[in-house]
């Protein structure tokens, strides 16, 4: 079945490389079965109509799918339905002799795991130089897509407290807010503060301290939960919530229940007020239309910063709000 004939030139260069060997041994086509049959790599041939021809046996271990199975079936209806046509499209483009670089799709396995599969495709072409098949290499790289998800993710996460941090905030803020502007929607932001949180590290340690920063965090993200709504650590002990279309009355609504759940963690501390942990919270709306008069989204965190000062002010345990007005004339202003 194979022959040196069916190796482009890339390939049995790489190979000889790889393996030390001549041309020549390249040429004996025992030599070329076992290493494309012990392969880790996925190999597959497909003829001009995109069919898979042969697929080499590893393709049981990478896609959990005898490669007799695959024979005679299109590589994209392995692939994830959203990932499909890129990997049909390389397909066509390497038939048509351009040279593309690898693509990276989701395979689900027949067992349910999905695996991320790295492609990379080469044409062979007849004596008249028309192409005639191609080599479709897949190979697993799971795990470099998981570590990089990972490292991804750690980048924009709170280590304390799982929630994310100012870096994803920032970004958050700055494309919600161009959402709100784009839609003429409204946009809410809450700022929290943990009350007199310096005292209760003074009186506890900061190992307590962190332990109830972990704790109010929770209870944080067990009321934020809508799917685009953003639970943060802004800073210290400060949090913060971004809440994208979402009016004042409904962000007022989510400030008061987080108030609520993390006084019913009743976490005592002496050196407050209320004798347990509370926070103060302040929110700030704004309508998309605002930024013509306002520098947005800054003029919103400006807003929920002075709510929340005024929430401290006023005895703590509390929630105050404001509205950013749209510009002058507009009927649909908040």
């Amino acid at each position: 079945m194979w022959e040196a004939a069916m190796i482009p030139s890339w390939a049995r260069s790489l190979l000889a490389r790889l393996t030390g060997d001549v041309e020549d041994d390249l040429s004996d086509p025992e030599h070329l079965r076992a290493l494309v049959e012990h392969s880790r790599d996925v190999l597959c041939r497909l003829g001009p109509d995109l069919c898979i021809r042969y697929c080499s046996p590893s393709a049981l271990s990478v896609l959990g799918r005898h490669p007799r199975d695959m024979v005679g079936q299109r590589p994209s209806i392995f692939v994830h339905e959203s990932d499909r046509n890129i990997i049909a499209e390389a397909a066509i483009r390497t038939m048509r002799g351009e040279d593309i670089e690898p693509t990276t799709v989701r395979v689900p396995r027949p067992d349910g795991v999905m695996v991320w599969i790295e492609t990379s495709t080469r044409v062979l072409r007849d004596r008249a130089g028309k192409p005639s098949e191609i080599i479709l290499v897949m190979r697993d790289v799971s795990d470099r897509h998981n570590l990089r998800l990972r490292l991804e993710m750690e980048a924009v996460t709170d280590a304390l407290t799982g929630l994310s941090n100012r870096r994803a905030f920032d970004t958050a803020l700055r494309r919600e807010w161009g959402r709100a502007a784009r839609y003429d929607s409204e946009l809410s932001l809450i700022m929290i503060d943990i009350d007199c949180f310096k005292a209760f590290n003074d009186r506890y340690g900061h190992a307590a301290g962190d332990d109830a920063l972990r704790r109010v965090g929770a209870a944080i993200q067990a009321v934020v939960r809508r799917p685009g709504d953003l639970a943060v650590r802004y800073g210290g002990e400060e949090l913060s919530v971004i809440l994208p279309r979402t009016p004042s009355i409904g962000a007022e609504r989510v400030a008061h229940t987080i108030r609520a759940a993390v006084e019913a963690l009743s976490v005592p501390h002496e050196g407050s007020p209320h004798g347990i942990l509370t926070v103060s919270l302040g929110v700030a709306t704004a309508p998309g239309r605002t930024g013509r008069n306002l520098t947005m989204p800054d003029g919103l965190l400006v807003g929920a910063d002075g709510a929340l000062y005024r929430a401290k002010a006023g005895g703590r345990n509390r929630v105050e709000t404001i509205v950013l007005l749209a510009p002058h004339g507009d009927r649909r202003a908040a």
